[in-house]
């Protein structure tokens, strides 16, 4: 009996208590609202409404009112920058910088933010200076990929590559298919200016950043191809079925011409023949089409077709199926084989596309370094059709 009477006494003191302290924070929480100018409910009112322009100039007021803000000038300092108001986002941040009684901690804030401004403006080396000196700082993960995305800009690829070894040390995971990408750049520089030798260094080090790069194995087997050294550019490029067997439709015409170059198109034939089986690709299937053919004539081309219609059928395999058939059909019946081909061909163009599996990106060529959102190896070797995709 006594504990529940003990009982009884505490649950008041406890409520008493609460509602006491929560009397203290509402008057605490007015008290510094009221201290508040009327330009910030305003701005708040005004991006909640989404209305960005009468929000920034309520915010413009309140900084005018309260220069103190500093929260304030960072967040109206990224607005301008979304926008693409960079002039004003500098001079937001450079006032910050310029501040006496900001700390260290913001002020590494506003340097981070300005480099970004500097970035977004086209002002590259002070936007790299800046992002250097972040480097010992808790910005220096997110300075070293912005530096990736300048030097990349500036197709300095030495200075990429560094960074990318700087990453993997700091963050602990590999950057090495960058890194690859970058020594591949290198690589096609030296090219053009047929100093072969070099590139085949930088080849070997981009196989040696990503083993599985198949950038670097195609143009290593292109190198041996130009050099008429036809076996070796073969056993080269058949690496790619260990690196990425879908990969392997890019290196299907290169791969048959040197073996016809070499004296073996039959051989040739029958290798891409096993790949169609192990991995079904149109453009595998286009390439021994079109062997065919040559070789065997009209019919075997289009029993080639239509088997492989069979195992998977496609929009894209319709089409060249079509594309056989008019080649041995009869005269009279060629004009509607023709018309349905047309209808067929007309439906699946977009289906023959690549598509950048990051941003979406339609193209008809194949690309390793997306034209939109330049990430690299954002594209799949496969047609979008093949990929699930739809018109």
């Amino acid at each position: 009996m006594e504990f529940e009477l003990w009982m009884l006494l505490v649950f008041p003191l406890f409520f008493g208590m609460g509602w006491l302290a929560a009397r203290i924070d509402i008057k605490q929480m007015l008290f510094e609202s009221s201290a508040l100018p009327r330009s910030y409910f305003q701005g708040l009112n005004f991006l909640l409404n989404e209305q960005q322009d009468k929000a920034i100039e309520a915010f413009i007021e309140v900084v005018k009112v309260d220069p103190q803000t500093i929260e304030l000038h960072f967040a109206l300092g990224s607005l301008f920058r979304r926008r693409g108001e960079v002039d004003r986002a500098i001079r937001m941040h450079l006032n910050l910088i310029e501040r006496v009684d900001l700390d260290e901690n913001k002020k590494q804030q506003a340097l981070f933010e300005l480099a970004q401004d500097y970035l977004n403006a086209g002002i590259l080396n002070r936007a790299e200076e800046l992002f250097l000196k972040l480097q010992a700082t808790s910005y220096a993960n997110a300075a070293l990929n912005f530096l990736l995305e300048l030097y990349q800009k500036e197709k300095d690829w030495f200075k990429a590559i560094d960074v990318t070894h700087r990453l993997t040390v700091l963050s602990g995971q590999s950057h090495g298919k960058e890194a690859a990408f970058f020594y591949c750049e290198l690589a096609a520089a030296e090219l053009t200016q047929q100093r072969i030798d070099a590139a085949c260094i930088h080849l070997d080090q981009a196989l040696e950043a990503n083993p599985q790069s198949v950038r670097a194995t195609m143009m290593l087997g292109d190198i041996e191809n130009l050099a008429q050294r036809f076996a070796n550019a073969i056993e080269i490029w058949q690496r790619i079925e260990k690196q990425n067997q879908q990969y392997l439709p890019l290196v299907a015409e290169r791969l048959l011409q040197a073996y016809r170059q070499a004296g073996h198109v039959d051989e040739g034939i029958g290798m891409l023949q096993g790949y169609l089986i192990k991995y079904p690709s149109l453009d595998l299937m286009n390439v021994l089409f079109d062997a065919i053919l040559q070789r065997d004539g009209a019919e075997a081309a289009y029993r080639l077709v239509r088997d492989e219609l069979q195992r998977n059928p496609t929009l894209l395999g319709l089409d060249k199926l079509l594309e056989a058939r008019l080649l041995e059909v009869s005269i009279e019946h060629r004009a509607d084989v023709a018309m349905v081909k047309n209808l067929v061909h007309q439906r699946t163009r977009t289906l023959a596309m690549y598509r950048c599996a990051n941003c979406g990106f339609k193209a008809r060529q194949f690309y390793w370094h997306c034209p939109a959102c330049h990430g690299w190896e954002t594209y799949s070797p496969r047609r979008s059709e093949e990929n699930g995709q739809k018109i």
